[in-house]
């Protein structure tokens, strides 16, 4: 009977630790019914109210008034500032305590809430850059037309600011998928947990982290798409339409005329 080396049982645990592949297959099954679903659900929500308050801080951002520049200013630094972890802390926690319950008992609106109001902080510096990225001749010219400034902002400026940012605000979705992770510390009732929650009390149940590589497997899943799509965007706002296949412009057929000697006027004999 031969024993195994110390590097070699080192080994076996180490990746029974991580990869013990029966653990992850019976992971997976509540991974894809219900985590995956649910962190979809934050990230989604968080990324609609984030948009939300991005475009009115940004706009306040803008103003020439720093009385109206200052709240919007305050919030995007704090929020950027603060970790995610204590944001969410105390959102999800903090709120509730304080008597102010918009979601009642309900963890799970407060887990998007507190993810929406982390994004809306960068997305809002990411439309600030952009709108001011724009020709201020396009805000001139609208205003020449009639268009008051907010209407001239809206219809002109702004479209044209979120199209050069796209590739921007995509990197910050991919973000917030990830941050979504963090709301298990509001413990989430059963059925609204994420992928996160879900592997970590398969790892206290078993003590292995198989399960975390699981989660992971789902979250990259979700990301690396995303985070190709983000490159893929931004290389094709760069390089601008391709015209390879635009039919090359035929100059019309014009009415051939013999060309006058110079110093001649039309009618005069020679």
């Amino acid at each position: 009977m031969t024993s195994s080396s110390p590097t070699s049982l080192a080994s076996n645990a180490l990746f029974n630790t991580f990869f013990n592949w029966d653990l992850i297959a019976r992971t997976f099954p509540r991974l894809f019914t219900e985590g995956l679903l649910n962190t979809l659900v934050i990230a989604a929500g968080a990324i609609v109210l984030g948009v939300a308050i991005a475009l009115v801080a940004a706009m306040l951002l803008l103003s020439k008034r720093r009385l109206v520049r200052l709240p919007a200013r305050i919030y995007v630094d704090v929020f950027r500032g603060l970790p995610v972890i204590i944001t969410v802390m105390l959102v999800g926690v903090g709120l509730p305590a304080a008597g102010i319950r918009p979601f009642g008992t309900d963890p799970f609106g407060y887990a998007i809430l507190a993810i929406g109001i982390i994004s809306g902080a960068y997305t809002a510096e990411i439309f600030r850059s952009g709108i001011q990225s724009v020709d201020p001749g396009q805000l001139q010219a609208a205003r020449s037309l009639g268009l008051s400034y907010l209407k001239a902002m809206r219809l002109v400026v702004v479209p044209q600011g979120i199209r050069r940012v796209l590739p921007a605000m995509a990197g910050q979705f991919v973000k917030d998928i990830k941050e979504s992770s963090l709301v298990y510390l509001l413990g989430l009732a059963a059925g609204q947990r994420e992928l996160y929650f879900i592997a970590q009390e398969e790892v206290a149940r078993t003590y292995n982290s198989s399960p975390l590589i699981a989660a992971g497997i789902c979250y990259l899943a979700l990301t690396i798409p995303l985070t190709y799509f983000v490159n893929y965007l931004d290389r094709r706002l760069r390089e601008g339409p391709h015209h390879g296949n635009t039919p090359a412009l035929v100059e019309p057929d014009l009415p051939k005329t013999p060309l006058q000697p110079a110093g001649t006027a039309r009618g005069e004999g020679l």
